[in-house]
């Protein structure tokens, strides 16, 4: 895995160095429920952070990692949909997501940085305790000229986030058997208290979570810049 890593990483750097300075540049890593995208996206970030730290030593950091979690509609918005009991089983699903807002944050992003006038923007986070977003919980300062977003819509063929994708720099997919994806994901829901057992966490990775990475699969642009095969090795997933 390091090696698609350092690869990844070389292609941004060497993008965001021929970029304009009043350009954020932006990248939006995508993959299935269980694809390792979390990993790698903080893998990306921090790498690129250290290499803009050894060519400017004591600078603050110039890449953020903004996940697409915090677009999760809250469980309050989920109870007022036509079928609400459908729509909290099946949270995690596109129509689960606030994709409006979420094009809303790329595109003020997009706007040109200006020293004298750019101030922080703020995204939502997810709080996994009490299962709903944090409003404003993310700070993109006007110095993260590098943005590296991650979810499993941001590079979905499906208007609003296909706007957003085309709008992004670099767009990449990560790929994953979806044996590795069901066994990752049912050990995530126990630990996350989302089922007692592990047989709950098959369950609704079955019934949930690999339906929405079919449609992920098969819905993704065409247009992507690179791709990662995510596999079982020393720390990864």
């Amino acid at each position: 895995m390091e090696e698609q890593v350092t690869r990844l990483v070389s292609q941004a750097w060497e993008r965001y160095q021929k970029a304009p300075e009043d350009h954020r540049f932006m990248i939006a890593i995508a993959g299935i429920p269980g694809s390792g995208k979390t990993t790698l996206s903080q893998r990306v970030t921090n790498q690129l952070n250290a290499l803009h730290q050894a060519s400017h030593p004591g600078s603050d950091p110039i890449a953020i990692f903004v996940p697409m979690d915090g677009y999760h509609y809250t469980r309050a918005i989920l109870d007022q949909m036509p079928d609400p009991v459908k729509a909290h089983a099946r949270r995690g699903a596109e129509f689960t997501f606030d994709g409006e807002s979420y094009l809303k944050l790329i595109q003020a992003l997009r706007v040109p940085l200006d020293r004298a006038i750019t101030q922080s923007i703020y995204a939502p986070s997810f709080d996994h305790a009490v299962k709903d977003p944090v409003d404003n919980d993310i700070e993109i300062k006007p110095e993260h000229r590098i943005v590296v977003f991650e979810g499993n819509y941001v590079c979905l063929d499906r208007k609003p986030w296909s706007e957003a994708a085309a709008l992004m720099d670099l767009r990449w997919f990560v790929e994953v058997d979806r044996t590795v994806a069901r066994e990752r994901l049912a050990a995530r829901h126990v630990k996350a208290g989302i089922v007692d057992t592990l047989a709950g966490g098959y369950e609704r990775a079955d019934t949930n979570d690999l339906p929405n990475g079919d449609e992920i699969n098969a819905l993704k642009i065409g247009n992507m810049d690179g791709t990662v095969v995510s596999k079982e090795d020393q720390g990864w997933a």
